[in-house]
């Protein structure tokens, strides 16, 4: 996973660990962990951030450079 995205999107947005940590309902500390690869990231914690940032979990892991989102799709 490309975990410098995480801090680079984060940057990009003028916040703090400290803000996307109480976003998530965690310490700094543990956010800390993501963004230098010492932690793994939870899907639902990279869902949360995927719509927060308006992109994809793709991009935050860098599966693709594409910071557009995905267009949604209902499923029939």
């Amino acid at each position: 996973m490309n975990i410098e995205r995480l801090k680079e999107i984060r940057k990009d947005h003028d916040l703090t660990q400290t803000d996307i940590a109480k976003y998530l309902g965690m310490k700094q500390q543990q956010y800390s962990e993501y963004e230098i690869g010492k932690r793994v990231i939870p899907i639902e914690s990279l869902s949360k951030l995927a719509d927060y940032y308006n992109t994809s979990i793709d991009y935050l892991v860098g599966r693709t450079d594409e910071r557009t989102p995905y267009k949604k799709s209902i499923l029939k």
